[in-house]
């Protein structure tokens, strides 16, 4: 299996969360951007064997979900938070 340089590996994830759920570039590099700053992909760097083109589809799909279960929550939180104002 090939490994990726950690910058490929990123520009992967990022791109793989393009295709796969159609975000807009902006929003792809800001989730790979904040989960970097959020030292999720320390391992990555650490260890060349996590940098491959498979597990970058699995690192997308898991900000995508992140994000998806984030977005819920802030909703959820708003409507209750609407709720309480009535």
């Amino acid at each position: 299996m090939t490994t990726l340089t950690y910058e490929a590996f990123l520009d992967e994830v990022t791109t793989l969360l393009t295709e796969m759920y159609e975000l807009d570039d902006e929003t792809a590099i800001k989730l790979v951007v904040d989960a970097q700053a959020d030292d999720y992909f320390v391992a990555h760097d650490d260890h060349e064997a996590m940098r491959t083109v498979e597990q970058a589809r699995k690192e997308a799909m898991a900000l995508y979900e992140a994000r998806q279960n984030k977005v819920q929550t802030q909703e959820r939180q708003q409507l209750r938070a609407r709720h309480k104002k009535s």
